[in-house]
C-alpha cells in the first residue's frame, strides 16, 4: 500500500485526486491538505510515500515548498501551468500532470511511482560491499557497514555515526536509506536509521544503543516491533 499526500488549495482539485486514489487498490489517502504549511505538518507526523502537489498555492507554492524539504518522499506535480515542468523535474520530481488530469494519465504516474517503490525493496538492490565511501570534509572517506551505529537527517546532509567518530556528508537521507541493505538497518523515525547489530534495547519509545538513546516515532512503531518480532525468541 502507497499512502499519499494531496496538497492543493482547489477543493475541486483535491477532491478529483482523492476519487482517482480511492480507484487504485494499492494507493492510500493518508492526508489532505490545503497548503504547503499543513503538508509540511503532515510530512513530520506520516509516513508518506507519495505526494500530489499542486504549484500554485497561497504563502508558499508548490516549488518553493519542494526545494526545502530535505528529505522528500516521491511526488507527481499537479498543475494547470505547463511552464513549471523543467524546474520540477529538476527537484527529482516522479511526474508531471496538467490539469484537467485523465485517470488513464493519473494512473499511469502512479504505476510509475509503484515501480520506483518496489524496486527500492527488492532484493539485492543497493549496497552489496561491506563498505562504501563518501564525501565528507573535502575528503572521501571508506566506511565500513559493519561500523555504523545510526544514521541521521540533518537538513540536507546527513551524520553517519560510527563506532568512535562521525562523518557529515551532503547528500539525501532517502538517497542512502535506498542504498543500504535492507536486512542490516532499520528506520526508527523519520530522520534516524539505526543498525540492527547496534541495538541493546527496545524501551517502549525508545531505541538504546551503548552510548546513544535514539526515539522511534509513532509512525514507524508498528514496523519496528514488526521487524524485532520477527526475531523474538519464544519459549515453547
Amino acid at each position: 500500500m502507497i499512502n499519499c499526500l494531496v496538497v492543493d488549495d482547489e477543493p475541486i482539485a483535491r477532491n478529483g485526486i482523492l476519487e482517482y486514489i480511492e480507484q487504485v487498490e494499492f494507493l492510500h489517502a493518508a492526508a489532505v491538505c490545503k497548503n504547503a504549511i499543513e503538508a509540511s505538518y503532515a510530512l513530520q507526523n506520516l509516513q508518506i510515500d507519495l505526494v500530489f502537489l499542486d504549484i500554485q498555492m497561497p504563502k508558499i507554492s508548490g516549488i518553493e515548498f519542494l526545494k526545502n524539504l530535505p528529505d522528500p518522499p516521491i511526488v507527481i506535480i499537479t498543475t494547470a501551468f505547463p511552464e513549471y515542468a523543467i524546474e520540477g523535474y529538476e527537484l527529482n520530481i516522479l511526474d508531471y500532470l496538467l490539469k484537467p488530469i485523465s485517470f488513464e494519465r493519473f494512473f499511469k504516474a502512479v504505476i510509475k511511482a509503484q515501480s520506483y517503490l518496489n524496486l527500492k525493496v527488492k532484493k539485492g538492490i543497493g549496497i552489496s560491499d561491506p563498505y562504501f565511501f563518501i564525501k565528507s570534509n573535502q575528503k572521501i572517506e571508506k566506511i565500513l557497514i559493519d561500523d555504523i551505529l545510526y544514521i541521521e537527517a540533518l537538513s540536507n546532509y546527513v551524520i553517519l555515526h560510527i563506532k568512535n567518530k562521525k562523518h557529515i556528508a551532503y547528500m539525501s537521507f532517502k538517497g542512502i536509506e535506498s542504498q543500504l541493505p535492507g536486512d542490516l538497518f532499520l528506520k526508527i523515525h523519520k530522520s534516524f536509521i539505526v543498525a540492527v547489530n547496534a541495538i541493546q534495547t527496545i524501551d517502549n519509545n525508545e531505541v538504546i544503543l551503548a552510548d546513544h538513546i535514539l526515539p522511534i516515532s509513532k509512525s514507524y512503531k508498528a514496523a519496528v516491533m514488526t521487524r524485532v518480532e520477527k526475531n523474538l525468541f519464544k519459549r515453547y
